[in-house]
This record gives structure tokens, C-alpha cells and sequence, in this order.
């Protein structure tokens, strides 16, 4: 009989009880193996400098740790190992830290709470497509972020917003840098989102590094 070669999952997450119940889990995915676990961003760092040439498939990657947390353990891997595929995990969707796991490379976010079938689905398409993004997360379908069929023409000064908006800035701060007021920077926020079909700021990212006005 022949063996099904299983895709190598490593998990950080400092939560021991979580860790081992997804490793329990994904091991009953017939597709997926897990091969390692972490507690935290630098002993997993740590582990990825000693080990050069270990091969993994997917790192499942928790948001909120202790001494090295998701973000900084994001940006490592982004300096470091790009070619890394990442799903981060999260009990919340706070914006903010979505969009600075999404700009430091991180191909997914998943809640805590996601099922199980959704999770698997996650980790195919992560390997087999490059990304995967909830709507919930997104403010937009995935089958709808792949859409290459609609062609959208957009002015400079967008672009400009675009790019300011995939950065840690707020609104506030956009608008002082484009010198325009705030309620300019709302009219341009309202009218992409309008265009573009998408309903947060996380969809306006997305779009971004599909497209290329950003890159990551």
C-alpha cells in the first residue's frame, strides 16, 4: 500500500492544553503531521537558526505569547525566512494586529473558536494556493479575492491611501501625511471600499498584496 506523504505542521502557542489538543487534531487529518511544538516566538526562532535545512510545510503561529510574542515572531520570519508559510491564531480579530500579521507575511488568520472542517480547509489552501483569509477576517470573499475577471481602474491618490492604509497609521495620521483633512481620507476609504467591493480596512490590505500596490 502506498504512503500518503502528510504536509509537516509546527505549532507555537504557549498555551499547552490548546497546543496538544491541535496537534491531536490535525494529526487525524490524514493530509497533515504535526512534527514540532513551541511555546513561544524564540525558542521557536531559535529552533529554525539550528536547524537550517529542517523542512515544514506550515507553521500554525499564536498571536499573544509571552517573550517573543506573534507580530515580532512574524517579523523575524519575514527577514529571515520568507519562503515560510504562516497561519496566525487568535481568540480575537482586532484589526490592527491582523493587518500587521497580514503586512509581516502571515497567510492566514484563524479564530481559536474555528471549526474544525474550516481549519483543515485553512491549511489546503495555505500549501496548495498561498493564502487563506474568513470572511469574517477579510471583509471579503476568498473566492472573490482570486477574481482576476474585473478589471478596476484606480487614481493615484487612491493608490497612495491604499498604500498608507496597508502601514500601522490611523486615519488621522494618513490624512495629516497626505495632507488632507480627515473627512477627505473618509470620502477616499468610503468610495475604495464602494469600488473594490470589500467592507474593512483588513479586504482594502488584502487587496493591496494581491495586486501588488504592496509587497510583503
Amino acid at each position: 500500500m502506498k504512503t500518503i506523504a502528510k504536509n509537516k505542521i509546527i505549532i507555537v502557542d504557549d498555551h499547552l492544553l490548546f497546543s496538544q489538543s491541535l496537534q491531536l487534531l490535525i494529526n487525524n487529518f490524514k493530509e497533515f503531521e504535526v512534527v514540532n511544538r513551541f511555546e513561544n516566538g524564540k525558542v521557536f526562532i531559535n529552533y529554525l537558526q539550528e536547524n537550517a535545512d529542517s523542512e515544514v510545510d506550515l507553521i500554525l503561529l499564536d498571536v499573544n505569547m509571552p517573550v517573543l510574542d506573534g507580530v515580532e515572531t512574524m517579523k523575524w520570519i519575514k527577514e529571515n525566512r520568507p519562503s515560510l508559510k504562516v497561519i496566525a491564531l487568535s481568540v480575537n480579530d482586532d484589526e490592527e494586529i491582523i493587518i500587521r500579521m497580514i503586512t509581516n507575511g502571515a497567510k492566514g488568520y484563524l479564530l481559536k473558536d474555528t471549526s474544525p472542517e474550516i481549519f483543515k480547509e485553512a491549511m489546503c489552501c495555505v500549501i496548495e494556493k498561498g493564502f487563506y483569509f474568513t470572511e469574517l477576517v477579510s471583509g471579503m470573499l476568498v473566492k472573490k479575492a482570486n477574481d482576476d475577471s474585473k478589471k478596476i481602474s484606480l487614481k493615484e491618490k487612491e493608490i497612495v491611501f491604499i498604500r498608507h492604509a496597508c502601514s500601522e497609521k490611523t486615519y488621522k495620521e494618513i490624512a495629516s501625511e497626505m495632507c488632507l483633512s480627515p473627512k477627505t481620507i473618509d470620502g477616499y476609504r468610503e468610495c475604495l471600499f464602494d469600488k473594490l467591493e470589500i467592507k474593512t480596512r483588513i479586504g482594502l490590505v488584502l487587496y493591496a498584496i494581491k495586486h501588488k500596490i504592496v509587497l510583503v
